[in-house]
């Protein structure tokens, strides 16, 4: 790659960097063309783009946005080193790879990070396992309503029995009428 082609992806580079909700950088050693090719498929679906990029070149543009030193070591970008950008649901692309290393051993994740905040190997593994967003939500939803649930249930309860005591006593009335018009 000429030098004028580096410093244009760099600067092409560092905007995304600095807008981006999620950046996790895996290493990707091992992950045939054909696998590639589908695991960067199954990112763009979840809003997420795939980068291959030569690790000095992800560490200037890492610089130049102003990324958390720990992502930048050269102990994190050693091998073979992709990065994975979203400005969308931070925790989905990394939910895809979590389901994708599952499946095939590939890739491993390096670090992360996620709306701001540093994200180590084991944090980024835990996030994979997390539900998506919506159905926390929905969980969140749940739990909030189910006293609401209760309180309606209570006093439906109540507004039952109620209703059933009027219908027996309105029969027993009745009842009572009819003998009383009889005798």
């Amino acid at each position: 790659m000429l030098k004028q082609a580096k410093v244009q992806l760099v600067t092409d580079l560092t905007p995304r960097l600095k807008n981006s909700t999620c950046v996790v950088l895996v290493n990707f050693a091992g992950l045939s063309v054909s696998l590639q090719q589908k695991l960067k498929s199954e990112l763009k679906a979840s809003g997420a783009e795939m980068i291959v990029v030569k690790n000095t070149l992800i560490k200037r543009a890492g610089i130049e946005a102003k990324l958390d030193e720990k992502v930048l070591t050269d102990e994190v970008l050693s091998g073979q080193t992709a990065l994975i950008i979203t400005e969308g649901d931070a925790v989905a692309p990394i939910q895809v790879l979590g389901k994708f290393a599952k499946l095939n051993q590939v890739p491993q994740f390096k670090v992360g990070i996620v709306e701001g905040s540093f994200q180590d190997t084991a944090a980024l593994n835990k996030l994979s396992t997390l539900p998506n967003k919506d159905i926390l939500l929905s969980q969140v939803l749940g739990s909030l309503m189910s006293p609401s649930y209760g309180l309606v249930g209570v006093l439906q309860g109540n507004l039952q029995k109620l209703v059933y005591i009027l219908d027996q006593r309105s029969t027993a009335l009745s009842a009572e009428k009819e003998v009383s018009t009889r005798g």
